[in-house]
């Protein structure tokens, strides 16, 4: 697609965000994907409730809300079932760098279907406390940014890792709520970023440097993202009604996002386990005003699986010189804060204002790919009178490498043909030093159930090399919650 008829429909799009007639309640951070951080972001009520056993489930708007009626008379028996459809087009409207055949000005469209399972066993079987949840994802297509040189953040968040079937397991774990909702427990196929590091507004973004969760918390190939899991557990509990501590232990198992090991999510083999990862995290989660609601968070985690060295082999020296393999690190660790805040409200409505968002994460230098990554956001929901739930978006990421990496990248490049170990690391053309991306879009609610949203992305320094010319892209993020 030629990027004048793309800028022409990317301008359709925003006029009809303007002027179309608004629909009924949808937005883009309330959807299958979300469930386990809406359940990690949502407080205790004002009154203490000991009644309180198995949490409601979150049940999204959608095309077809009753199922036909089918869907009505599970959920009065404790049974919840959804289906969506998410799907991310971005194409580039920049030319990639001269002197690399492969790179193209290309588009690319990617995308999931997914269905969620709840069930509470306690309405069922009387099992006090205790629900299942299950979530599965088939997903298609491809990511744009490959095609002008970046390897560090999609330009489409829903590519990859579900392995190209049409049913991938993505979570299936039980959860036990004690003490009118003050503690849970859960076990089970889990995803350690489901609770850690996350949050529903992330996904209000399309590129993978935001969506999900920033790019730097799943630097590690062993971290458990969506749509990925591996086996573990994990309490939480909540000593004042706005604050909450939460910790557990997650598999570190070697090819979760690979085709060989997980290409389906239901092959379980225990000799791809080399370690253990054990996360902390410590959350306010504050309503300022009665209407102004926030969400801090500071955690760390220390992971035990070996991770090799981005410079230094077991002597100590490059790797790129002695032609040893990289030295195997075991005990490395990653630390995060996280922050967003409600700062108003438009038209004396408190499900309508403006959010600030930002946070830092730091990973172990000596293994990392990005030693840290800083974010800041603005999402400004219902700002037209006539467009309640229509969503402004603008974001930012920053992506710093570690001194290992560029050391690596050097040493490769000055030498490449002799060194025993002579093709870049990472994909890399350049050497790697800092990345960034911006995005700026808006969400229209066209109809029940339904979200476009055009959106613009420009990535500096693609793959964090300065050899690359910045790229520019156009797309559309579309989510339709079928039931």
């Amino acid at each position: 697609m030629g990027s004048a008829c793309m800028t022409l429909l990317a301008l359709m799009a925003l006029l009809f965000c303007l002027f179309a007639p608004a629909a009924r309640a949808q937005v883009m951070d309330n959807n299958i994907e979300a469930q386990p951080e809406i359940r990690v972001a949502t407080p205790l009520p004002p009154k203490r409730d000991d009644d309180i056993t198995v949490p409601a489930f979150n049940t999204p708007q959608a095309v077809f809300p009753t199922g036909f009626g089918a869907l009505s008379w599970l959920r009065k028996r404790g049974v919840n079932y959804l289906l969506s459809n998410t799907n991310e087009f971005a194409g580039a409207i920049t030319k990639p760098t001269k002197g690399f055949p492969t790179y193209k000005q290309g588009a690319s469209n990617a995308g999931q279907t997914a269905m969620s399972l709840d069930v509470n066993w306690e309405q069922i079987l009387g099992m006090r406390g205790f629900a299942t949840h299950v979530i599965t994802v088939g997903r298609y297509g491809t990511t744009a940014n490959r095609m002008f040189g970046d390897w560090l953040n999609h330009a489409s968040e829903d590519y990859g890792g579900g392995g190209n079937v049409v049913v991938h397991l993505v979570t299936a774990y039980g959860e036990e709520t004690l003490f009118g909702a003050r503690l849970s427990i859960a076990a089970g196929r889990l995803g350690e970023m489901a609770n850690f590091e996350s949050s529903p507004l992330f996904c209000n973004f399309q590129n993978g440097s935001m969506c999900g969760r920033p790019k730097a918390a799943t630097d590690n190939p062993y971290v458990s993202g969506y749509p990925g899991a591996v086996w573990g557990g994990r309490i939480r509990g909540r000593p004042q009604r706005f604050i909450y501590l939460q910790t557990g232990a997650y598999a570190a198992e070697e090819g979760i996002y690979g085709v060989a090991q997980h290409r389906t999510g239901f092959k379980y083999n225990g000799a791809t386990i080399h370690g253990v990862r054990l996360p902390f995290e410590a959350g306010w989660e504050p309503v300022f005003q009665n209407k102004f609601p926030g969400h801090y968070k500071v955690g760390a985690v220390l992971m035990t699986a070996p991770t090799a060295d981005n410079y230094r082999d077991a002597s100590g020296q490059p790797y790129v010189l002695t032609g040893r393999k990289p030295a195997m690190k075991r005990n490395t660790y990653g630390a995060w804060f996280m922050m967003d805040q409600q700062l108003l409200n438009h038209y004396h409505d408190k499900k309508r204002g403006l959010i600030f968002m930002t946070g830092f994460l730091y990973n172990d230098a000596s293994v990392a790919l990005r030693e840290w990554e800083t974010y800041a956001a603005l999402i400004d929901r219902g700002i037209f009178r006539s467009r309640p739930y229509d969503t402004f978006g603008i974001a930012f990421t920053y992506e710093r490498m570690p001194h290992g990496v560029q050391r690596t990248d050097a040493l490769l490049l000055h030498g490449r043909h002799s060194a025993p170990y002579g093709s870049m690391p990472n994909h890399a053309t350049g050497i790697q030093r800092h990345a960034s991306v911006l995005e700026v879009n808006y969400a229209v609610h066209v109809a029940r159930g339904i979200i476009v949203q055009p959106l613009f992305e420009y990535f500096v320094r693609p793959n964090g090399q300065g050899n690359l010319r910045n790229a520019a892209l156009l797309g559309c993020k579309t989510m339709v919650e079928i039931f």
